[in-house]
């Protein structure tokens, strides 16, 4: 097991910026793939960035690449979402989730066996 918790949500200004955290406990940490999903009003969730156990490789939707990073620290228990230059399409529940396969990068919500409450974020123009 793998409990969750994120936080760092808010509301921002089109071109502003916000770092999400999430928090993990239960289950070593570093064993498991980390990512991160948003849901807008009426629409499915979708994969936003994704992060190996060790962080050694990292994944991006295109919707986000070059303003989005994700990152993670393993004594800290905690995986980040550095989000830039937001815009009001950003503007979502945003989930981080744990994927026991470590070493993969899923764009899936059904391997990642773990999810966090999630944290609004809204981007006003």
């Amino acid at each position: 097991q793998v409990q969750l918790v994120e936080s760092g949500g808010g509301l921002v200004q089109a071109g502003g910026s916000l770092r999400l955290s999430c928090a993990a406990s239960g289950r070593a940490f570093s064993s498991v793939a980390m990512g991160w999903f948003r849901q807008a009003p009426g629409k499915e969730r979708l994969f936003v960035a994704g992060i190996t156990r060790n962080g050694g490789r990292t994944g991006y939707a295109d919707s986000v690449k070059g303003r989005f990073t994700i990152s993670r620290d393993n004594v800290k228990n905690t995986v980040y979402l550095q989000m830039n230059s937001l815009q009001p399409e950003d503007t979502a529940v945003y989930y981080c989730a744990a994927n026991p396969l470590g070493l993969v990068v899923s764009t899936r919500e059904s391997d990642y066996h773990y999810w966090g409450q999630g944290t609004q974020v809204t981007v006003s123009s």
